[in-house]
């Protein structure tokens, strides 16, 4: 049997197929460009296959034969309409196991457009019995690989992270859990009832916590840049479409009023399931820091 894997050039979609592809399952990864697929170095036991998630014939093509899914949507402004598209197609084509990643909070930031298109997905999946794990990962800690050049030539740390805390998480760990959940439904004798699992870090770290790791990996002050999110809109505007980057204003607003905290004994839950600690950010700025 096959699991398929969109998104699977992907930060964590990379991750998922390393590790199905390590332990033994049949792997089939969906991917626009070929290109990129070779660059990703994906192992020799993979089939690629081109398409989109809005090319009907494509995925239609892709499904067959496939007996799992992992659906990973990326920000962009059809997000919604790519996983409706691909969850219908899914079960025309029979599949009955679906792990789908979602977002932490999805029902609590109502106003953030790719947190409540995530969430408009998790009340299909619920509408509809599709036997589903959805996964919801808290802030991804590779965001912060974007700014490590304003923290080490700038002496700041630009994220406006607010003050009640993030459960920050590895996009490792987030594969690897992913690959777990996809294989306990692959290997289950019929499908498995609807999961939600929040997926955190072992700290939950404010923007001011987060300037103090990066003062204490490199050996000087880190200032935390604060709280503005108009400012934070225009800086991204840079490196994004303006949608985008309000729309990432409109998270760091969130961030502010609720946070990002999973659910109580989230943090050893993942831990139990992955046999060993999750990564920490400290971990991960000494890591960035040292390939410097």
């Amino acid at each position: 049997m096959t699991i398929l894997v969109t998104g699977a050039t992907g930060t964590v979609g990379r991750n998922v197929v390393e590790q199905l592809a390590r332990r033994g399952a049949t792997v089939r990864a969906l991917v626009r460009d070929p290109a990129k697929a070779r660059a990703a170095g994906f192992p020799a036991s993979v089939e690629t296959v081109q398409g989109d998630l809005l090319d009907v014939d494509s995925l239609r093509a892709a499904f067959k034969g496939v007996s799992t899914l992992f659906l990973l949507n990326a920000v962009v402004p059809d997000e919604f309409t790519q996983a409706l598209v691909a969850l219908n197609l899914a079960r025309e084509a029979g599949i009955e196991r679906v792990v789908y990643l979602s977002v932490i909070h999805a029902d609590r930031y109502a106003n953030v457009p790719h947190f409540a298109g995530k969430f408009g997905v998790e009340r299909m999946i619920e509408h509809l019995g599709i036997p589903a794990t959805i996964l919801r990962p808290a802030y991804f800690m590779d965001n912060d690989r974007t700014v490590q050049d304003v923290v080490q030539q700038y002496g700041v740390y630009p994220m406006p992270l607010g003050t009640r805390g993030l459960a920050m998480i590895d996009a490792r760990d987030i594969g690897e859990i992913a690959a777990i959940e996809l294989l306990r439904r692959e290997r289950a004798a019929g499908p498995l009832p609807l999961e939600r699992i929040d997926l955190v870090g072992p700290d939950t770290l404010t923007g001011a916590a987060v300037a103090a790791i990066w003062s204490d990996v490199l050996q000087r002050p880190i200032a935390y840049g604060g709280d503005d999110g108009a400012a934070f809109e225009q800086n991204l505007r840079n490196v994004m479409p303006p949608w985008m980057a309000y729309d990432m204003r409109l998270m760091s607003e969130r961030f502010h009023d609720v946070g990002m905290a999973g659910a109580d004994g989230a943090a050893a839950r993942l831990a139990a399931m992955l046999g060993r600690p999750l990564r920490s950010y400290r971990d991960f700025a000494a890591a960035l820091a040292a390939a410097d």
